[in-house]
């Protein structure tokens, strides 16, 4: 395999996590400075829908956030660990590998958004609550939504028929 330059590698799709990033700090930056804290203070905005401002000191669904706060810096160093592999694999993929390459980058741009939050606040900022009845999905983010959708699009990349090189 021939070495692709930078110009002709997956990382031109970087550019898409810098969207995802910047749109994850914005919003959260909107929901701190504009909402109250807590669930008392939701808005309802459809029959199955809330907006919200809470803190998650956990992974996804809040997994390990009653600990002492360890977790904030493991949590960090897996996603950097994530982040640093990602980009290595766009740097191997050819530039045309737009389903690829966008997935990557969407979990590349919400990691980075949760490790921006992780290392400012100590948490991650949550503003999104679905639910059915009286039953609430964990609350989550933008950044979150990036991180799940790109992992969907790995899956379904796995089920593609890719030519072979020649």
């Amino acid at each position: 395999m021939t070495e692709l330059t930078l110009k002709r590698s997956g990382i031109r799709w970087l550019w898409l996590a810098v969207v995802v990033f910047a749109l994850d700090i914005v919003i959260k930056l909107v929901v701190m400075n504009h909402m109250d804290y807590g669930w008392q203070h939701r808005i309802e905005v459809l029959p199955f829908f809330n907006l919200l401002y809470v803190h998650n000191y956990g992974a996804a669904f809040s997994f390990l956030s009653d600990q002492t706060g360890w977790q904030r810096w493991l949590f960090t160093g897996i996603a950097l660990l994530v982040v640093l592999l990602l980009m290595y694999w766009m740097r191997r993929q050819p530039a045309s590998e737009r389903w690829t390459n966008s997935a990557y980058a969407m979990i590349i741009g919400g990691a980075v958004g949760n490790v921006f939050d992780r290392i400012a606040h100590g948490f991650v900022v949550d503003y999104l609550d679905f639910y059915w009845g009286g039953h609430h999905w964990p609350a989550f983010n933008l950044a979150d939504s990036a991180i799940c959708i790109g992992a969907v699009m790995l899956i379904l990349d796995g089920f593609r028929r890719k030519d072979e090189p020649k």
